[in-house]
């Protein structure tokens, strides 16, 4: 008989194997990392040590370590989380044009499509068009079902989360429940669905 945690890591294997090969369907590249350190090491290996690196705003990329990485090796890092605000503005649009884009993705459903919601639009926009190579970072934690789980994962998840981080005064910073508020600080103001890779022709 199986542990708990046996079942629990097969259960796992089973939804990320699903969403893996549905997102190759909808004709993105994938690769698969167990481990943070092997995440780390794959994405370094898929950027040219000349590159010029935007990094999108991610707690993920922060936990694998990138950013330390990739200045240790000498790339340009457009990176705005660490810089005053008058900067930021300028940085997000180096971003746009930057030779690769690294971020993640709030959600990813099990059929292979990647929904995010942004507060200015310039991580959404990076994701979609402008870099000559995108790459995102996601955890098998923003697995979801479908659309409809993703959108309830993006306003009840990741924009409470993100904005009791960051100290933003919305209310579901104070409550952890998104009430689809009207404050300046609100996160939720642009949603996107990719349901197949952006291509340019």
């Amino acid at each position: 008989m199986l542990t708990l945690h046996q079942a629990k890591k097969w259960f796992d294997d089973q939804m990320v194997q699903r969403t893996l090969t549905a997102l190759q369907k909808n004709g993105f590249s994938v690769l698969f990392a167990p481990t943070k350190d092997e995440a780390l090491q794959k994405v370094l290996s898929l950027i040219p040590s000349n590159a010029n690196v935007g990094i999108g705003g991610s707690v993920t990329l922060r936990e694998i370590n990138l950013i330390e990485a990739l200045n240790k090796r000498g790339n340009i890092v457009f990176e705005h989380w660490s810089q005053p605000e008058e900067k930021i503005s300028n940085i997000m649009r180096k971003q746009l044009t930057s030779d690769v884009f690294v971020a993640s993705s709030n959600a990813v459903t099990e059929d292979g499509k990647l929904v995010n919601i942004d507060k200015a639009g310039n991580r959404v926009a990076a994701m979609i068009f402008g870099p000559k190579r995108v790459i995102l970072v996601i955890g098998i934690n923003k697995i979801v079902k479908d659309i409809k789980e993703a959108i309830r994962r993006l306003r009840n998840v990741a924009a409470p989360t993100n904005a009791k981080r960051r100290e933003d005064k919305t209310p579901c910073a104070i409550t952890g429940i998104c009430t689809d508020c009207e404050t300046p600080d609100r996160l939720c103001r642009v949603i996107t669905i990719m349901e197949k890779k952006p291509r340019f022709s």
